[in-house]
């Protein structure tokens, strides 16, 4: 299987979707089931808060810290290999997350997993990059953004029926079998690839500063509401965290063999789709973790129902997702990426009318439908324009650059949201309380989206667009390139 070859529809094509899209959605899906559980996890080991929003940053730290790096090893050391690792990495703490008998616990397996999934998560899309043939990239991309978000919203459903036929163990002791599928599928069909340019050893330094930035700026995020800003931790995880990410910025600039390469920013839509991507995701983030606690806490929707209230984003994105990629490579990305943030903001504002006594089919799944439309016409494009905008050599790097973002956007959402809207302690737990938070979230996210599609006005509307063909020109008569005849110009050259 030739790299950069593999064409749409065809059984490599389809091989290699099937381990990217299952790789990456036992990620997604992990990450929705465990929304659904909180409630059950927090009721037994006695959780607040704090703990539970830590359940989830544990696993978004070392994934947001740690996909960098694990972007570049696979740029540098096989992305095949990487994600090999990753997935194999998941599934064991997968185990541990099953097994963990108090929320220390079930944190630290939750952290563990993390760094799984920053292995597996960039290099699913750097396999696409390099393995696809460039027309065939967005659409491919699209199919995976659909096939694996489908992952994602079937998780409140999936957790929904796992935590009542047993217990919220369930949600991750799945991704076990998950996990064996995907290395089955991955050794068949998947082909190695890198960076061949890459030499020395991988910016350790970076990764540390890295790592030690976020994980500080994230302890003074969450602890800092119930704490209070004068509390030692609070203030040395601030310190500690501002200093490691300025440090990291400094040295990102001065390494002869940076872990992220300074010229990958030059490219204006490279940046704008980055800075896109984190404000919509971090709306996302926000979203997707208090819209069950509202069903279930709010509304009284049990774990199931709570589960099949998001299954339309599902069919919206599995009908349309591809067909947006391959819309926005024929049309350019910009109208899309200016288009969806708009209307997942709108969505949002709809989501404030879903308060107790609220009907599903009037207010609820109009929410739910509109928001999968705004989904659907930004994550395949965005990501899409993301890749085409970095060389193909770098594949591994802006896949994890902009899976980073992402992530980060989404870890500060969960980290700043839920104080900023007033759920701070237990107060989740009283239906008044969590839906005067919800509302207020609900508008703080849906103002995140309206910048992020003002931001897409700067997105260079044909980096989608198939590359050029070779120019070919007549030579001056008497030239001959292949027998040095003189004669009239009969022969080609291409450039």
């Amino acid at each position: 299987m030739t790299l950069g070859e593999v064409r749409w529809g065809s059984p490599g094509a389809r091989g290699i979707l099937a381990a990217t899209i299952l790789g990456s959605g036992m990620a997604f899906l992990d990450g929705t089931v465990v929304n659904i559980a909180l409630p059950h996890i927090g009721t037994e080991f006695g959780a607040g808060v704090a703990g539970l929003q830590w359940i989830i940053n544990g696993y978004l730290l070392t994934l947001a810290a740690l996909i960098l790096v694990a972007g570049s090893l696979g740029d540098r050391y096989g992305r095949r290999r990487v994600y090999l690792v990753g997935v194999a990495w998941f599934a064991v703490s997968s185990l541990l997350c099953g097994v963990a008998f108090n929320t220390e616990m079930l944190v630290a397996a939750r952290i563990l997993q993390g760094i799984g999934g920053a292995l597996l998560t960039p290099g699913a899309l750097a396999i696409i990059q390099s393995a696809f043939h460039r027309e065939d990239r967005a659409r491919a991309i699209g199919a995976w953004s659909g096939l694996g978000g489908i992952a994602g919203a079937v998780g409140p459903l999936v957790g929904g029926l796992l935590v009542q036929a047993w217990s919220w163990r369930l949600a991750f002791l799945i991704n076990l079998p998950l996990g064996l599928a995907v290395i089955w599928l991955t050794r068949k069909y998947v082909p190695e690839s890198g960076d061949t340019s890459m030499t020395g050893h991988p910016d350790v330094w970076g990764s540390v500063l890295g790592a030690l930035g976020l994980a500080g700026v994230t302890t003074a995020l969450v602890e800092g509401p119930g704490r209070g800003l004068a509390d030692p931790l609070v203030a040395v995880g601030a310190v500690v965290g501002v200093a490691g990410l300025v440090a990291f910025v400094v040295l990102q600039m001065r390494q002869r063999n940076p872990l992220v390469p300074p010229d990958i920013f030059a490219n204006r839509t490279f940046v704008v789709a980055n800075l896109l991507t984190f404000v919509v995701y971090a709306a996302l983030g926000g979203v997707m973790m208090l819209f069950v606690l509202q069903l279930q806490v709010s509304l009284g929707y049990s774990p199931t129902f709570a589960g099949l209230a998001s299954v339309p984003i599902s069919v919206i994105m599995l009908v349309l997702s591809a067909r947006s990629g391959k819309l926005a490579q024929r049309y350019g990305p910009r109208p899309f990426l200016v288009a969806g943030p708009i209307v997942i903001a709108l969505a949002m504002v709809m989501y404030t009318r879903v308060t107790p006594g609220a009907s599903y089919l009037l207010t609820v799944l109009p929410a739910v439908v509109v928001f999968g439309l705004g989904l659907t016409a930004v994550v395949a494009p965005v990501t899409a324009t993301v890749l085409a905008s970095a060389e193909d050599r770098h594949a591994g790097v802006a896949s994890g650059v902009n899976n980073a973002i992402a992530r980060t956007g989404g870890l500060l959402a969960v980290a700043i949201l839920p104080a900023a809207a007033g759920l701070t302690g237990e107060s989740y737990a009283d239906p008044d309380a969590m839906t005067a938070g919800w509302q207020m979230a609900m508008w703080l996210c849906a103002g995140l989206c309206a910048v992020g599609g003002v931001l897409a006005l700067w997105v260079r509307n044909d980096v989608l667009a198939p590359a050029p063909e070779p120019v070919a020109e007549l030579p001056e008569p008497g030239e001959c390139f292949s027998c040095g005849v003189t004669s009239p110009p009969t022969h080609m050259r291409t450039h």
